[in-house]
């Protein structure tokens, strides 16, 4: 996906070389233009995805460009206006004639690349037709490889009735995803119904799925309240073996019957089901398998967060808006330094960690920038302590702790592998043996009890 194209139309060259700099390095491609003539020139030239347009200019004025633009035969794109003597009256004007939004001078950064992605996402939502018409908080959020290849798996398996399986870590937003293909399938109109795993009992089982039928009418199960739309199971493995075996039962005949009742009912939904990485590997029951073959004709692997970190800032940004306009949170924006510090975590707790971060700290509140010692306080404050080495926060650490950990869990994983014969593991990680023991026992891996063991 290309780059958004902006056209930067101000008189003041200082300002134009600042909009065109900060633009750029936010990853637009930018066009400026010093007055009417040049900005129509540049807009005949480069179809441009929203323009900034400044109000008070010496040949022709903003509002009378702007006025030009939103003719029938006119620009489609969203226009910002910008002024440094802006007036209510103006704003309005502005506002009544098709401006996106107005912004004073001297301008406020934050609020400015705010709104330049508010107005993108409304040019955007404006261009789509029918069903591909996604609320822009809906799709998943990501400009990585990683993010575009899953989206266009998405895409292409919507259409689709087939069962789908989407694996990951617990909060990579799975859901997510299984909200996003709903919105895309051409049952995008009917029900999203979530069915949480844990909350099935053995006992309970067949009631939830299939529903309830007595003299006092019926009680509908999730399959019943899913027609016409998706059934979500989340947590698939989490399921009891007498649900996973109704589960099988129903996918098989396409229909089941209502606890109390005697005539089978049809099924008309889609099943959309998430796991961990342990429900595919897992020998398990015939019951489970057979679960396992009916879900996973189509499998959508969720990276961990740490896997596409470059997304970091955006997912930031996308949830401190979500946040601000969703519970009215006070903006707060967060500095270079706390971003890059954010992109080298490993987000033990994936996108649900990064969500609950955002939102701590907009409730938490303080200055307009989150700068990184705040950060590094709240790191510390909720870091995990029995994460495995690849999800440790590492970079918390001195480099002599942070060695020392690593080395300390590098061996002890190394010695499982040998199955506690020091001996072997000299060999492997290409240690002498004598030092070897002096190692363990700097670090204080039991080796003896992991031979036990």
């Amino acid at each position: 996906m290309s780059a958004a194209r902006i056209l930067v139309v101000d008189d003041e060259s200082e300002i134009r070389g600042l909009l065109k700099e900060i633009l750029a390095d936010e990853g637009y491609e930018v066009d400026v233009a010093a007055d009417a003539a040049e900005a129509r020139t540049a807009r005949a030239q480069h179809d441009p995805d929203l323009v900034l347009l400044d109000i008070w200019m010496p040949d022709t004025d903003g509002i009378t460009l702007l006025r030009e633009w939103v003719q029938p035969n006119g620009t489609s794109c969203p226009v910002v206006m910008m002024s440094g003597h802006g007036t209510v009256e103006t704003a309005v004007e502005a506002t009544r004639l098709g401006a996106f939004d107005f912004v004073e001078k001297p301008l406020s950064l934050a609020k400015l690349l705010r709104t330049v992605e508010r107005a993108l996402d409304s040019g955007r939502n404006k261009r789509l037709t029918g069903r591909s018409l996604v609320p822009p908080l809906l799709a998943p959020v990501g400009k990585s490889r990683a993010m575009a290849a899953l989206r266009e798996q998405v895409q292409q398996v919507s259409p689709h009735e087939t069962p789908v399986l989407i694996v990951g870590e617990p909060g990579s937003g799975r859901e997510a995803f299984a909200r996003y293909i709903h919105s895309l399938s051409p049952r995008a109109s009917g029900p999203f119904v979530q069915l949480v795993a844990t909350g099935v009992s053995d006992e309970g089982a067949a009631a939830a799925l299939f529903g309830t039928e007595d003299a006092n009418g019926v009680h509908a199960g999730v399959f019943e309240q899913a027609a016409g739309g998706v059934l979500f199971i989340n947590g698939v493995e989490d399921l009891p073996p007498k649900a996973q075996g109704l589960l099988v039962a129903a996918l098989e005949t396409r229909t089941f019957t209502r606890v109390g009742g005697a005539t089978p009912v049809g099924t008309n939904i889609r099943i959309i089901g998430s796991a961990t990485s342990r429900f595919l590997n897992a020998e398990g029951t015939g019951v489970r398998l057979e679960l396992l073959s009916r879900l996973n004709v189509i499998t959508l692997n969720v990276p961990p967060l740490r896997d596409y970190a470059q997304d970091v800032p955006d997912l930031l940004r996308h949830y401190v808006d979500r946040l601000v306009d969703e519970q009215h949170l006070p903006f707060r924006r967060f500095g270079v330094a706390a971003q890059n510090r954010l992109r080298n975590y490993p987000w033990p707790g994936n996108v649900r960690e990064l969500r609950n971060l955002v939102q701590r700290l907009l409730i938490l509140g303080g200055e307009e920038e989150i700068r990184l010692d705040e950060i590094e306080r709240e790191l510390a404050a909720h870091a995990p302590t029995n994460e495995p080495l690849v999800k440790q926060d590492l970079l918390a650490l001195p480099l002599r702790e942070a060695r020392e950990h690593f080395e300390r869990a590098y061996l002890q994983q190394q010695l499982i592998l040998c199955n506690g014969k020091v001996g072997q593991l000299a060999k492997r990680v290409g240690m002498e043996r004598t030092h070897l023991y002096r190692k363990l026992r700097s670090l204080g891996v039991d080796f003896r009890q992991l031979a036990e063991d």
